[in-house]
């Protein structure tokens, strides 16, 4: 069968050693559109050495920038997984920040199938990455979710229930990114170099009147947003950050972010206004210090 949540969830986690620089961390900030305004000194933290700070979201790329050598795109090869790529969608993606990620480091990276979930008509495959420094400390832990159209109905749990809408209130604040038409360009030198988010005529071939801005840089340039505009421009503030992924975004368009907040959490709904507010990023919230 193409999906074997006994072998998935049973086998040993994978481990690899993750290696990044200072370049690494201003390359990921860059392509987040970061130091866009050279003249306001508070992107300076984003991308110059002194005083650097690392927003958590570069936890999705840490070991496979300029540092690691070259960057290919990356496969699923999963225990118990045998599945076509061509029908999975990057759904859902989570980040929970245990240290502040250094500006450099070296981690060890270990990888486990944390869930499977059966939707009926799709397949829920929750990926799970925890990275520890070289005395065992640990820094942060991802989970991806990756769905696969028509791979249901093998019996198993449904998983939990989406997290709640947004309030049924006025918004908080309204944080407006703007991004740029080579942003792309630059957001994939940090880790997926997809054909997707560069060459016309392949994203022609996908669906896509042009190429696409990555799904991990929309995640990327929402937590900047916020960081920057109610947390102080201090990244640490940060505990943790989940999304699903709602609608692709052309590079040169907008995110416009509305935030709800109640205490220490932050309710949040990305959306692109050029195209009349269709959502970017939904089901999202932030745990903040």
């Amino acid at each position: 069968m193409p999906i074997d949540p006994h072998i998935a969830l049973s086998a040993a986690p994978t481990l690899r050693e993750a290696v990044w620089t200072e370049r690494d961390v201003m390359l990921y900030h860059l392509g987040l559109g970061a130091g866009a305004d050279s003249l306001n000194p508070a992107e300076l933290r984003w991308v110059y050495e002194k005083d650097l700070q690392v927003l958590p979201t570069f936890s999705m790329v840490a070991g496979q920038g300029i540092s690691a050598g070259a960057v290919t795109p990356a496969g699923l090869n999963l225990p118990g997984i045998d599945i076509d790529l061509r029908r999975i969608l990057h759904g859902g993606q989570s980040v929970r920040v245990h240290a502040p990620i250094p500006v450099s480091g070296t981690a060890t990276i270990s990888s486990r199938i944390a869930d499977v979930w059966d939707k009926g008509k799709a397949a829920v495959i929750v990926l799970e990455q925890s990275a520890t420094d070289s005395e065992g400390n640990r820094l942060w832990t991802n989970a991806m979710q990756i769905w696969a159209r028509g791979e249901g109905g093998f019996g198993g749990r449904p998983g939990p229930e989406a997290p709640h809408g947004v309030p049924e209130r006025e918004a908080d604040a309204i944080l407006v990114s703007p991004t740029s038409t080579q942003q792309a360009l630059v957001y994939r030198l940090s880790a997926d170099m997809n054909p997707l988010h560069a060459d016309p005529e392949f994203a022609r071939a996908a669906g896509f009147d042009r190429p696409i801005l990555h799904g991990l840089a929309s995640y990327g340039v929402v937590c900047k947003a916020v960081v920057d505009g109610l947390l102080d421009g201090d990244p640490t503030r940060v505990r943790s950050f989940s999304v699903r992924f709602a609608g692709s975004l052309y590079p040169g368009e907008t995110i416009e972010t509305a935030v709800w907040r109640d205490r220490d959490t932050l309710t949040l709904l990305a959306t692109c206004p050029e195209r009349d507010g269709q959502p970017v990023l939904t089901h999202a919230t932030m745990e903040v210090r």
